[in-house]
């Protein structure tokens, strides 16, 4: 059996770690986000990507909730003594991964084949693909500062400007990894609790994307981002506000147009279950713990096995 989860960062790493734990080695894809990506400093920096790499190596902060356990900023303060950019914050160990990445990178390697070959070094059994080999940079459109370079508006402005839009700039041109054609025998295909329009969106915005996953004939089951109408983390509510959207788990299904067979709630918001069009498992979303991580990743494969079941009845 195979597992494909599509996932952005924190969030998503969260689930997939949940995944990877209670799975069989090897029987979970990830396909990630790389709308993040951009360079800086030189270097090829994929937050996404080495979000799920760091979770599922075992090495990430789950107390700052990104980058590596342990980590220090030596480099960084050297970097502002001499007047260089530091608004977008480096570990010192977090380097090294940009570092060998974009030296593969740079001698000819495609973003797919120095990400398998990283997790190989770590020791990581699950597959992480990036959603194209070539760059999609999300770009935010905003009403009062125009066009902005996603990290610009993530990190430097903090997500405060109001957002109008999104730009997936090259996915046109864009093609998925060969690497995603070899996946075979797929049961379940889980949408983490990441962002619906700046970690999903650019997954699905690479032509071809959506009929692959349909292709896969196997059940779309999603974990909601929201509870109680509010995200767990990061800007998620603001932009279905902003946008003029339902900051519901309908508006959220809706969004999706027609993606998902299924969705997992919080019980927050397990009144408003009849007010989806979709099979619907209720639990307590937010992972704090491995357990929960556990409990999550089993109910959204439960309801996988149960949407089979009422198909095939």
């Amino acid at each position: 059996m195979t597992v494909v989860a599509l996932s952005g960062g924190v969030g998503g790493a969260k689930l997939v770690s949940g995944l990877a734990d209670i799975l069989p080695p090897g029987e979970l894809v990830v396909v990630a986000n790389t709308g993040d990506d951009f360079e800086h400093l030189g270097l090829h920096i994929a937050p996404d990507i080495d979000s799920v790499f760091y979770a599922l190596a075992g090495w990430n902060d789950t107390e700052r909730g990104w980058g590596r356990a342990g980590e220090t900023w030596q480099c960084m303060s050297a970097l502002g003594q001499i007047g260089g950019e530091t608004w977008f914050n480096l570990g010192d160990q977090d380097l090294a991964l940009h570092l060998e990445r974009t030296r593969r990178l740079r001698a000819g390697e495609s973003l797919s084949a120095v990400t398998a070959a990283l997790c190989h070094a770590a020791g990581i059994a699950t597959r992480i693909i990036p959603m194209s080999e070539t760059p999609v940079p999300t770009v935010v459109h905003t009403k009062d500062q125009g066009d902005l370079a996603f990290q610009h508006y993530f990190v430097r402005e903090r997500c405060e400007p109001v957002v109008t839009g999104f730009t997936h700039r090259g996915a046109a041109q864009a093609e998925m990894p060969r690497a995603l054609a070899e996946v075979r025998d797929v049961e379940a295909v889980i949408v983490c609790p990441s962002n619906p329009f700046i970690s999903i969106a650019p997954i699905l915005a690479v032509p071809g994307m959506r009929d692959w996953l349909k292709g896969l004939g196997a059940p779309v089951v999603a974990v909601s981002p929201l509870i109680g109408g509010q995200a767990v983390k990061g800007p998620t509510a603001k932009m279905f506000a902003e946008l003029g959207l339902d900051v519901t788990n309908a508006g959220l299904v809706a969004h999706y147009g027609g993606l998902l067979d299924g969705l997992v709630i919080d019980h927050a918001d397990g009144q408003n279950v009849h007010d989806l069009s979709v099979a619907t498992a209720v639990t307590a979303t937010l992972m704090q713990t491995a357990e929960d991580r556990h409990r999550v990743a089993d109910i959204a494969l439960s309801l996988v096995e149960a949407i089979k079941e009422h198909v095939g009845s």
